[in-house]
Formats: structure tokens, sequence, C-alpha cells
């Protein structure tokens, strides 16, 4: 059976991922001197209460080309086929470590697509990944279904914390302080691999309209499941869900806890959608 990997930046669960037969990798986010592996040595829980209480952003470290090495020279010894499905190349190195390792083992049956993707985009096109390889699609055919779908990929989110922009420096102090006693909550996308600032509104409701628009202008596949992702927000997301009831009535809902890695830039308080465009 084909191999599927991902890393934490997906967001999927370890147990989503035990569920599916997907192995997924771990990046590591380093507050300070200290360093912690993705949902091995720190739960999303926990996280957000050392982020609380932090006085700088924390970094993430891209997976490195010797451990991408040693993973991939099981994968040969085995004879297993992989497609690995991991963050945007424009966001970390972690795929060129990934192709680093590949000609350092030189197998042609490690895949890597880039997904241009992160978070719950990146969990839903592993979902749908899953699938292929439950259909009997063999790596090539799976890696270049995926690399299809990418263009395709909707991702819709707003910010509710301003807090970490203006950390991560993404938001000058003004701004943030201004947009905050407005209430203003910026919407993001991931274009060519990157976050994106689309837009602005004033209170959530505002923003879960701002976000039902754009689905009207670039509406659902019904062939695909649809992300839901949120960042320690429960009920916002509860919230969103209902407000997009008629957009996602009948469709395939997953929902993702937002984890370290795209955390550490939003903070708590985002919560958005994925989708596959028609």
């Amino acid at each position: 059976m084909v191999k599927i990997l991902t890393d934490s930046s997906c967001d999927l669960s370890p147990a989503r991922c035990e569920e599916l037969g997907v192995e997924m990798l771990p990046i590591t986010v380093n507050f300070g001197g200290e360093s912690f592996r993705a949902h091995e040595d720190i739960s999303n829980e926990e996280f957000y209460e050392k982020l609380a209480a932090a006085s700088e952003l924390p970094k993430t470290a891209q997976i490195t080309p010797a451990f991408f090495e040693e993973k991939f020279t099981g994968y040969k010894e085995s004879g297993e086929e992989v497609v690995c499905l991991f963050i945007s190349s424009m966001m970390s190195g972690t795929l060129q470590s990934a192709r680093i390792a590949k000609n350092m083992v030189n197998t042609d049956k490690v895949y890597l697509p880039d997904t241009l993707n992160v978070t719950f985009a990146l969990g839903l096109l592993v979902e749908e990944a899953v699938k292929m390889r439950d259909r009997g699609l063999s790596a090539a055919e799976i890696a270049s279904e995926v690399e299809k779908l990418v263009p395709r990929v909707r991702l819709w989110a707003l910010i509710d914390d301003l807090k970490y922009l203006k950390m991560g420096g993404r938001l000058s102090a003004t701004s943030a302080l201004v947009a905050s006693i407005l209430g203003i909550c910026p919407i993001i996308t991931l274009e060519n691999g990157l976050v994106e600032v689309v837009g602005k509104a004033r209170g959530k409701k505002a923003a879960f309209k701002f976000i039902q628009n754009m689905v009207a202008k670039e509406p659902i596949s019904g062939d695909f499941a649809v992300t839901i992702g949120h960042a320690a927000v429960p009920n916002t997301r509860d919230d969103f869900m209902d407000f997009m009831s008629a957009e996602l009535k009948k469709r395939e809902i997953l929902k993702l806890d937002i984890g370290s890695i795209v955390g550490t830039h939003t903070g708590p308080g985002a919560c958005g959608l994925a989708y596959i465009r028609k």
C-alpha cells in the first residue's frame, strides 16, 4: 500500500492520522531555549498557554535532511512508495530538506508535490490523498492528482486577536491598537503558498459575512470534503458553522484545531474553512 506522509503543520490530530493510516512528522517549535515537537512534546492547549505568557513569538524549525534521509532509507529498503504532503515551500524549508534527502537516498519511489498550503487546507489535501490511496491509485497518480487540486484549494479565515500579528511585525502597534478599538478582524487567505490579508471586517459577524461572500464568488465543489479550523475558539467555530449552514449543508465536514505551527503567527482566535472550489 502507498504510504502517505505529512507534517504537523497540517493540523490533523494524531488520532485522526492514525485512523487514516498517515504518518505525521513533527515540526519543532522553540520558545527561547526550549524546543518542543508539535503533538509529541507539547499539546495544542499547552502551546497556547505558553504563547499567552510569552514576551516574544516562538520560532518554528523545519525538518532536517538528515531526519528525512533516515526515514526515506527505511521506505526504500521496504520497497514502499511514499507520497509526502508537507507545508508550503514558500513558508518552510521542510520540502527542500525532503528533496535533498531523496537525492541522497537515490530513490524514485518518494513523491514530493508542493502543496503550497498549510493548516486545515493542507489537512484537506491529506484527507483527499487518503481517499485516492484507498481507491487504489499509485503514488505517482496520487501526487499528480494532488498537484491538480492545489490551484483549486481555497482557505478563508478571520483573525480575532491582533496581538500576535503585532508581535510578529506584520502589524504596527498603532494599527493594532486602532483595529482592536474598532473591533476589526483581518481576513486571511493562502495565495501562491503564502498567507495574505484579503480584507478587514468590523466584528465577527461581518467577518463571517465577508467569508461567505468569498465562498459565493468561488463556490465549493461537492466532490470533496470541507475542513473547518479554529485556534482555541470552539465557540467561534460553532457560530461560524451555524452562519455558513447553507453553504455547508450535505457536505462532508471535518473539524481541525489549529496547532502550534500556524498558531505561532495567528495566536488564538483564528477561525475559517478550506475547500476545493468548483
